[in-house]
């Protein structure tokens, strides 16, 4: 399954995590010109990577 940038308004919580540099470079090159905001991306991966981890796991 293809990761797709989807615009996306929901109820939030604000919380603070630390970032790897190179990393934000990334995410931010990745998101230019598409209509999608740094949170937004990283809530759609979290919610990509949640939703196809192993299920087997316990």
């Amino acid at each position: 399954m293809a990761f797709i940038l989807k615009s996306d308004k929901k109820e939030t919580e604000n919380k603070t995590i630390r970032f790897p540099l190179d990393l934000i470079n990334r995410i931010e090159k990745a998101i230019t010109g598409n209509e999608v905001t740094f949170s937004g991306f990283v809530i759609q991966a979290c919610e990509y990577a949640l939703d196809n981890m192993e299920k087997d796991k316990k």
